[in-house]
Formats: C-alpha cells, sequence, structure tokens
C-alpha cells in the first residue's frame, strides 16, 4: 500500500478511536501489523498521537483556561486540578515501572491485543448493563478516594488492546459515576496521561527515533487531529443517549477479525 495512503488510514484510525473506550494503541498496532507499516523507534505511532491530544486540548481549551484562573481564589476549582492529579499519579509510576516491557514485549504481540479488545468489549457490555446507580454526576467535582482509584484502573491499559478510555470509564461507572460524566472526567485526565507518556516515550527512544519520513509523519498527524476534534465532540452526546454497548461490540468484531486473520498467518 502507498505509504501516504496508509499513513492516512492510520491517522483517522487514531482520531477516531483515542478517545473512545476501544483501545487506539491496539486499532494502530494491529492495523500497521496488517498494513506492512512500521517505522523505526515507532515515531509515527507516537507523534499522530500528539494529534489527538492537540484536538482535544482545542475543545476544551475554554474550560480549562477558566479552572486554572480560578483555582487561585476557588476552592472547587483546586479540587478538581488536585482529582485529576491524583487519578494521573498511579499511571506515571506504572509507566515508569513497566514502559520497556510493553513497549519492547506486548506492543509486539498482536495475538494478545486481539484477544484484550475482545474481552474489553465482553466486560463494556456487561459493566454498561450493571452498573450502580450513579450517585456522582459532575466529573470536575468527583471525590477524591474515587479520583484516585480511577487512576488505578487506568494502569490497566498499560497492556495494548485495555484502553485507556475504556478502563478509566469502567473504573468510573463502577464507582457510581453517570456515563457522560465517566466519559467527561476520561477525557480531561487523557491530558496529562497522554501528554507525559508521549514526552516520555520520545525520551526513551531519542537514539532511534526517525524523524526521515516527514510527509508521512505530517499527514497522519493532521489527519488525527481533525478526526479527533470531531470525534470529541460527538462522543458525548452519544454516550448520554446510548450508553457504550456500541463500543463494546465494536471491539469483540475487532478483536474476533484480527485473531481470525492471525490465526490464518496474515
Amino acid at each position: 500500500m502507498d505509504s501516504t495512503l496508509a499513513a492516512s488510514l492510520l491517522g483517522l484510525l487514531e482520531g477516531l478511536t483515542e478517545f473512545l473506550p476501544v483501545s487506539s494503541t491496539g486499532h494502530l498496532l494491529l492495523a500497521g501489523h496488517f498494513l506492512g507499516f512500521e517505522s523505526a523507534g515507532r515515531t509515527f505511532e507516537v507523534v499522530i498521537q500528539l494529534g489527538a491530544i492537540l484536538a482535544l486540548f482545542t475543545v476544551y481549551a475554554g474550560i480549562l483556561t477558566r479552572l486554572v484562573l480560578r483555582a487561585r481564589h476557588e476552592d472547587a476549582a483546586r479540587r478538581t486540578l488536585v482529582s485529576l492529579l491524583l487519578a494521573f499519579l498511579p499511571a506515571v509510576v506504572a509507566g515508569l515501572l513497566a514502559h520497556d516491557f510493553v513497549k519492547d514485549v506486548l506492543f509486539e504481540t498482536p495475538k494478545l491485543i486481539a484477544v484484550m479488545l475482545i474481552l474489553g468489549g465482553v466486560v463494556l457490555l456487561v459493566i454498561d448493563r450493571i452498573a450502580p446507580p450513579p450517585v456522582e454526576f459532575d466529573a470536575m467535582a468527583l471525590p477524591f478516594r474515587k479520583s484516585l482509584a480511577i487512576g488505578f484502573f487506568q494502569c490497566l491499559a498499560l497492556v495494548p488492546g485495555v484502553s485507556r478510555s475504556g478502563a478509566t470509564i469502567v473504573g468510573a461507572l463502577m464507582l457510581g459515576v453517570e456515563k457522560r460524566a465517566a466519559a467527561e472526567f476520561s477525557f480531561l485526565l487523557s491530558l496529562p496521561t497522554m501528554g507525559a507518556a508521549v514526552a516520555y516515550d520520545l525520551f526513551k527512544n531519542r537514539d532511534v527515533l526517525d524523524f526521515g519520513a516527514v510527509w508521512q509523519i505530517a499527514v497522519g498527524f493532521a489527519v488525527a487531529f481533525v478526526t479527533a476534534v470531531l470525534v470529541v465532540r460527538w462522543v458525548l452526546n452519544f454516550i448520554s443517549r446510548n450508553g457504550y454497548g456500541l463500543f463494546g461490540w465494536w471491539r469483540i468484531i475487532v478483536g474476533s477479525v484480527a485473531l481470525g486473520a492471525l490465526w490464518m498467518g496474515y
């Protein structure tokens, strides 16, 4: 396949899946495997995530700016920032400890990724039905203990195919957070988490990073940015009306197709 077309498809996949509970990393790694697309040090895959991060920041810029400005004189705003920090910390520790194993072993195991997509889909379908009645309706006002607990759930996403947003949303639902609020908290938490992960990944792989294919990287980045902006604006309203069942079935179908293709030797 033409490298520019492959870059466009992977950028589209990143933008579509980064903020949905379907595992963007799992989709990218499987798609790259079947398309035969590789980049030294995973440069392409790392950099196009910046497009999704920038898209989310663009959508939430106003909220984040007001939150930071109000934090200087308003307790509620300070509590929100502390809440996000608490949820962020477990992933920092786990990521530092497990980074090399995740990148060198788990990222290179397509069958594991496919299996985790399927299992995660089953979990989403079950939790969407049996989650306890919501008692928390504001993503900006979660109790500290629940924020920290969601942070520990986020650590599960170190396994590719689990999904960072999926893990945090499932954790939030189990803790009595309303569906829309769970997704919104997951979005806000993704900014420091993804930003730190990308920065650390670039630093760790600085000696093997290959920016030679600048055009492909630029195409993937731009497509991921535009697509992610559209997805973020759409997904909260969709989840409020329909829940997470569609994403659970999507994971099961994609994981099953991938397993079948791998079993046939592709």
